[in-house]
């Protein structure tokens, strides 16, 4: 199989309009006969959720520009193994998962350092303000502590954790289609989707 493969890099990329597509199986077939072409429409097709798949697990848009480039590149080489005994994201879902969750593993090892808390001083406070309907300094700081809060919460979760809080929060998938991605049993999807959620409440406390 050709291996140099046009992989759009920006998490901007917007999904395909599907109206008179070909559906992914179609696509997969052309795909296991060698056509590339096909293949770059199914990566336009699913970059997208792939990506923000990947940024919710890793929390990084750099690393997950690179972590859903390598699932795509990964899923080309063995497309040939996938057969359709499920859908053809959940295949993919499933080696990014598995690709972000190795990434965190060995990242989380590292130790990190806290950003600087945002200036809040304030200048020239005798000046006048005009009236405005854009959101205060205040109610900006308070977004930005919460937007930071979360990111931290959701960063002291496991990889695991975070993989199946998106796939269930954001994707809307259910417990059998996550199970398949994880590559666990459903009961460990429920086990995990709890303890995700009990100890995001318990980090947050009245921020949620």
């Amino acid at each position: 199989m050709p291996t140099t493969l046009n992989i759009p890099m920006s998490s901007a990329s917007n999904p395909v309009d599907l109206r008179d597509e070909p559906t992914d199986y179609q696509l997969v077939r052309r795909c296991q006969q060698g056509d590339l072409n096909a293949y770059e429409l199914l990566v336009r097709r699913h970059h997208h959720r792939v990506f923000h798949l990947a940024y919710s697990i890793v929390r990084n848009e750099s690393d997950a520009n690179e972590l859903a480039h390598e699932a795509f590149v990964r899923a080309w080489q063995n497309i040939r193994k996938f057969k359709r005994d499920a859908a053809f994201y959940t295949w993919l879902y499933r080696i990014t998962t598995n690709l972000c969750i190795d990434h965190c593993r060995r990242r989380d090892r590292m130790p990190t350092t806290e950003l600087p808390a945002a200036d809040t001083s304030e200048t020239n406070a005798d000046a006048p303000e005009p009236p405005s309907t854009n959101p205060s300094p205040t109610d900006e700081i308070l977004r930005a502590e919460l937007r930071r809060q979360i990111e931290s919460a959701l960063h002291q979760l496991s990889p695991e954790h975070r993989a199946v809080i998106q796939l269930r929060e954001y994707e809307g998938l259910d417990y059998a289609t996550i199970a398949k991605v994880v590559g666990c049993s459903i009961g460990t999807v429920m086990s995990r989707l709890h303890y995700a959620r009990k100890n995001l409440q318990r980090i947050l406390g009245k921020v949620l």
